[in-house]
């Protein structure tokens, strides 16, 4: 199979980069090697909108964040995903810490950054009365916001799909060649496929995919980083993303509001060589509960509902890795996509399909489809408005997951849509059943059933994610 361009990797940036490449006349697919997008660092991160702060100035971190932050507020109304600016607080334990919050302000002026204020504790406080009384100073980022990754990450998927864009699932990539100017591309699923122009969006596999093809090696550390996800319940604790001042090791844990009403703390930063391992772990969890306390008082962690953990792509270089491969003509590179990455990922997606539309000489479709509707959520109807949808459609009636109250016309929506849920873990990323404090100690068995009716497959066939994963075993196993 023969393509003009083929993506490798359908996390945020893969997808970023599908959705910005299918306006124009190409043809695109993109491989991915579990059963659905948003399957590994982008299915595990904070959720954050970082206002632009941090990067150093100059780099493609500083230059992209703020660009991305901006086309991310515009992209939750065209592609309707959930997004808030709720702004940021990045605070301090010392006073001497001031002119390291000072550094900071300087840093967003020089890389664009609007809306900033710098706060002594007491002013932090009546801000966020849940400061701990460690708080000495803080910086507010009024543009700092929250995003449901999965919504983003689905959302640009789905119109890149509507906009012609193939996705080929469950097929690693074990090799890439090029012959006579073609790259071939071969992966787990037996099959070869064909194209002129490749990109690797491979996250923490990013450096596997470049050196099949280049002499000058990347080196990619995973760095895991372990959460705790509270009770929406408690959702006010805080209603800015609160960090602590960064170091060497990253932006340390935060304590932020999530896009679904939760509380979210963590991550550590652990440098691992095991690109797989996404475990959760005691030491870890204790680590994120004793720095959390620091920043904000009173965390009630007899709340927390579930725990994981992601891994993070950092390149030995630092910055993000982007553009053609010096030595390998019509390769490209989206590398080492770290923080502030899921920010960033729609201003990478436009400047990797930039580069490669000019290199391909490609013009842009004049009816591309801007726009995207998201799935109904009926937890956030009127009363008239759920009346009517139910009149129209009853399924949207019967309550599946009460944690979250998701109806059996949502789970359905989430399994028939573009790019639809084929697991059950793409149906809770979709449309949030299972999310709740039960996690899917109720909703599992009819989440099953409806899969199974929808995708004309048995109930022992239906997976938690990919193949290996079903929940049921038949009689002889």
């Amino acid at each position: 199979m023969k393509y003009d361009v083929i993506i490798i990797g359908g996390g945020v940036t893969g997808c970023a980069i599908a959705r910005s490449l299918s306006k124009y006349d190409l043809s695109i697919a993109l491989l991915e090697k579990h059963e659905d997008v948003c399957s590994e660092t982008s299915k595990a991160n904070s959720g954050i909108v970082h206002s632009g702060y941090d990067p150093e100035p100059g780099t493609l971190m500083a230059k992209l964040n703020v660009e991305g932050s901006a086309k991310i507020a515009k992209l939750s109304k065209e592609l309707d995903f959930e997004y808030k600016r709720n702004g940021s607080m990045i605070i301090s334990f010392d006073k001497k810490d001031a002119p390291k919050l000072k550094e900071l302000y300087d840093r967003g002026i020089a890389n664009g950054v609007e809306q900033m204020e710098l706060l002594d504790g007491d002013e932090a406080r009546k801000i966020e009365p849940n400061l701990s009384d460690e708080v000495q100073g803080a910086l507010l980022c009024k543009t700092g916001g929250i995003v449901d990754p999965f919504g983003l990450t689905y959302a640009l998927a789905e119109n890149a799909y509507v906009n012609g864009a193939e996705f080929i699932f469950n097929s690693t990539v074990t090799s890439v060649k090029k012959e006579n100017g073609i790259y071939q591309i071969q992966t787990s699923n037996g099959k070869t496929y064909e194209a002129t122009y490749v990109v690797n969006a491979a996250g923490v596999y990013a450096d596997k995919i470049h050196n099949f093809v280049s002499n000058k090696k990347l080196h990619i550390t995973a760095k895991r980083g372990n959460y705790m996800l509270l009770d929406n319940e408690v959702g006010d604790l805080v209603t800015h993303t609160i960090f602590q001042l960064p170091t060497d090791l990253g932006k340390g844990v935060l304590v932020t509001p999530t896009a679904h009403g939760n509380i979210m703390i963590g991550p550590t930063s652990v440098s691992q060589n095991d690109k797989e391992d996404t475990s959760t772990r005691p030491e870890d969890l204790e680590v994120v509960k004793e720095q959390a306390l620091h920043s904000v008082s009173n965390i009630p962690f007899r709340k927390v509902i579930t725990s994981f953990s992601g891994l993070r792509a950092a390149e030995d270089g630092g910055d993000f890795v982007l553009g053609e491969v010096e030595d390998s003509e019509n390769f490209f590179d989206a590398a080492g996509i770290k923080s502030p990455g899921l920010s960033c990922s729609p201003a990478i997606g436009d400047h990797i399909a930039d580069m490669v539309a000019k290199k391909a000489n490609a013009s842009e479709k004049k009816n591309f489809i801007a726009t995207r509707k998201g799935q109904i959520r009926t937890k956030d109807m009127n009363q008239e408005e759920y009346t009517a949808l139910i009149k129209k459609n009853p399924d949207y009636g019967t309550i599946v997951c009460r944690c979250e109250q998701v109806t059996e016309g949502e789970i359905i929506d989430a399994i028939k849509r573009p790019l639809g849920a084929t697991s059950l873990d793409g149906i809770k990323r979709r449309c949030r059943a299972g999310m709740g404090r039960c996690q899917a100690g109720f909703c599992t068995a009819r989440t099953m059933e409806i899969l199974s009716e929808q995708l004309g497959i048995p109930m022992d066939e239906v997976c938690k994610n990919e193949k290996g994963s079903e929940i049921l075993k038949g009689e002889d196993e």
